[in-house]
């Protein structure tokens, strides 16, 4: 315990005497580092730890550079749970070889629909333990479906109540009916959250959440990029290929995520963008900084053009990894999922840092450029949004 930070020891000592736990600590609070101390705490003969593909090569750098655990660790892919029989099975037969295993689930969301089957079967991994930790860098999610799934995963005592009391329990609900000619279907959709001070009850004895609190600031800024006339040509006739009354008919309405992807490639790697990064470099140490990408093509461009930076694609390396030997972040192509945002600003604002981070927006002069911005800054998620717009008002907007 004398090597942990205030919060790391807060976590462990609040967790301790629990044989299941959650860990809800911000990214770069040190959850992993945590964890370790509540695992070789216990008197576990075996821990198996599950996470996403992605993080799992770095949760094991971190786990040796602080002296590993005590009991033999496997490390397993959640994705793979689902995707594999063969990996499944290897599981539950390391579990049931280990007398007295510690499971845990790390960037516990991952198991938040309850009728996946990668959630169903952890559910099952976590009746054959005894000891369980959750693990998630986004404190209590603001659906509060998510939470059943990660209590029942620690223990149904915990809670209950099956998921539809849960649901009947602590949320309020809408149900929006879609019509296309004869047919029609309807989608319930969690709208509010109620009683939350009796769900707080229920959990606050196996529940440690925390913010991360550092002598550094963060700071973001926003640089302005001019897309060329070809280029918001064909931005403008994917939108009019998209938004007709045919194409409307033919996909169904689905056609948002498909129309924006295609809108924003158009421009992906505009010449003006490059301008862009070229003048950030210019006022950062290029190699201190990372530039994010959505796209494949916009990351190969960029480790082209900018061989000294570290160019990642947002969706594989913006969650899990440590990165705070950088403080310079450019968003070269944004992202709708607030989540994903917020999480990637992470990787350098963290324990450990000791330089102020600084965050780069690159924002083109059209309209779904600024469609982005204004949900991240509701933290409005795709699907949320596509609620409440028409065609007409999408049309105008874009």
């Amino acid at each position: 315990m004398t090597n942990l930070t205030t919060q790391q020891s807060e976590a462990v000592r609040h967790l301790q005497e629990w044989k299941v736990g959650a860990l809800f600590m911000e990214p770069g609070t040190g959850k992993t580092r945590a964890s370790m101390t509540l695992v070789n705490s216990s008197p576990c003969t075996g821990v198996v730890w599950i996470g996403p593909l992605r993080t799992l090569e770095a949760v094991q750098s971190e786990v040796e550079k602080w002296g590993g655990f005590k009991a033999p660790v496997t490390y397993w892919g959640v994705e793979s749970l689902s995707a594999s029989d063969r990996i499944y099975m290897n599981l539950l037969n390391t579990i049931e070889g280990s007398c007295e295993p510690f499971v845990v689930v790390d960037e516990s969301l991952k198991i938040k629909n309850a009728e996946a089957k990668r959630t169903k079967r952890v559910l099952e991994i976590g009746r054959r333990a005894k000891w369980k930790l959750v693990l998630n860098g986004t404190p209590v999610s603001r659906n509060l479906l998510d939470m059943w799934p990660q209590m029942e995963f620690l223990s149904p005592k915990i809670l209950n109540m099956t998921l539809a009391q849960f649901k009947r329990t602590f949320c309020t609900t809408t149900t929006i009916t879609k019509r296309i000619g004869c047919r029609s279907w309807s989608r319930e959709f969690v709208t509010g959250m109620e009683n939350v001070d009796y769900l707080h009850s229920l959990i606050r004895h196996y529940v440690y959440e925390c913010n991360l609190t550092l002598g550094i600031t963060q700071k973001w800024h926003t640089k302005h990029y001019y897309i060329s006339e070809a280029n918001k040509d064909r931005y403008r006739e994917i939108k009019e290929d998209y938004l007709s009354d045919e194409m409307l008919e033919w996909r169904n309405n689905n056609i948002f995520f498909a129309m924006t992807t295609e809108m924003q490639m158009a421009y992906a790697q505009d010449e003006d963008k490059l301008r862009c990064v070229r003048e950030i470099l210019e006022e950062n140490d290029p190699e201190r900084t990372i530039i994010f990408c959505r796209y494949i093509a916009s990351a190969e461009l960029c480790r082209k053009k900018f061989p000294e930076c570290a160019v990642l694609t947002i969706q594989k390396s913006g969650i899990g990894l440590n990165m705070q030997q950088y403080n310079t972040t450019v968003y070269f192509d944004k992202v709708w999922d607030y989540a994903m945002y917020v999480q990637s600003t992470r990787r350098t604002y963290r324990t450990g840092q000791d330089q102020d981070c600084h965050y780069y927006e690159l924002t083109g002069d059209v309209g779904l450029e600024n469609l982005i911005d204004k949900n991240i800054e509701k933290k409005i998620s795709m699907s949320e949004y596509l609620k409440k717009v028409t065609k007409e008002e999408l049309y105008e907007c874009l």
